[in-house]
């Protein structure tokens, strides 16, 4: 390992993303002009699809009326043993409604419209329940949507910042005249995956920071963990870019294998709504996504003032998917344009 070349090779990258001023300007405005839309649209009715959450303890026999409340369509209900835990989802924007029908009393967050509705609908159908508030400090939608935004504005810097640049490289002959130098593969891969890592969290950073300016972002945990998580799925990321481009020599190609593998993560990785609730095969799928690790991990520091210890299951995840996304890139890695 040569650090001199390695250094090179990084500082070239570095200063070639930073001399494309649509890319900078895009990888600036893209993820702000989310969060002001966001922080508008959710300020009103929200969306029409509602979770309730039924509090049910042990042995406990179903409620005639909790029967005819679990009727109503377009409303998903969940069963929850632990009262403290369903609380703590309303709180968190998981859950719009909480009701215990033993106790006769139902939970809303005052922070969040759709609870708001719901309420309604609930009073609609029910009388002599009482009306609490959820404990702890409820926050608002676009504190809860802030680490999907950020997590996707990592990825598609993360994958197509990675994926095209080999791509393109590979296609002008620059990695064919690259072979031809003392530069090894493992130089040229770890430069390539450092250099993009130091720019997706600079301009993450940047980002965070001057948009917590304007909105006053609600902040539990640690910033130390929250950019250790962050650097850990952007390097994860990075590394499935890597993968991606191993062999391509093809704009066309890349863009679909890119657009193939971002988009099903942008759906179903919790980025925009929870998936408390959905069915239980679309939750295992959603965990073979590092975005899911990334956005469920954040969010936990965020909202819920968790560690890296506390978080664990996540950091391991992505490291893991880490290792295997690196050895098989670097196994597939071509430097010519032939396949």
């Amino acid at each position: 390992m040569n650090f001199k070349r390695f250094f090179a090779v990084f500082k070239a990258r570095n200063i070639e993303f930073f001399r494309d001023r649509s890319a900078l300007g895009w990888n600036l405005l893209f993820p702000v002009l989310l969060l002001v839309g966001f922080s508008f649209i959710f300020s009103g009715e929200g969306r029409p699809a509602y979770k309730v959450g039924l509090y049910v303890e042990q042995g406990q026999i179903e409620h005639p009326a909790q029967t005819l409340l679990t009727q109503l369509r377009f409303i998903d209900f969940i069963d929850y043993r632990d009262l403290a835990l369903a609380k703590e989802k309303i709180s968190r924007h998981s859950l719009d409604l909480l009701v215990d029908y033993s106790a006769k009393r139902y939970w809303i967050n005052e922070e969040s419209p759709k609870s708001y509705l719901v309420e309604k609908i609930f009073l609609g159908q029910q009388v002599g329940f009482t009306r609490l508030q959820s404990s702890g400090k409820s926050i608002r939608y676009v504190d809860w949507v802030l680490p999907g935004i950020l997590g996707m504005n990592i990825m598609f810097s993360s994958l197509f910042g990675v994926g095209y640049v080999i791509v393109r490289y590979r296609k002008n002959s620059v990695l064919k005249r690259l072979k031809a130098t003392p530069l090894s593969s493992f130089e040229f891969i770890s430069a390539q995956l450092l250099s993009r890592l130091f720019i997706v969290m600079f301009m993450s950073t940047v980002v965070y920071a001057g948009c917590n300016v304007f909105f006053d972002f609600f902040m539990l945990g640690s910033y130390i963990d929250l950019f250790f998580i962050g650097a850990l799925g952007a390097f994860c990321l990075i590394s499935l870019g890597l993968l991606v481009a191993s062999r391509s020599k093809s704009d066309e190609l890349i863009g679909g294998l890119l657009n193939l593998t971002s988009w099903p993560m942008m759906m179903l990785s919790g980025v925009w709504f929870s998936l408390e609730g959905a069915p239980d095969g679309l939750k295992i799928l959603a965990d073979f996504m590092p975005l899911t690790h990334l956005v469920a991990g954040a969010r936990a520091v965020i909202t819920q003032g968790a560690t890296l210890s506390d978080i664990s299951f996540h950091v391991n995840v992505l490291l893991l998917m880490s290792g295997t996304f690196l050895l098989l890139g670097a196994y597939l890695f071509s430097w010519n344009t032939e396949r």
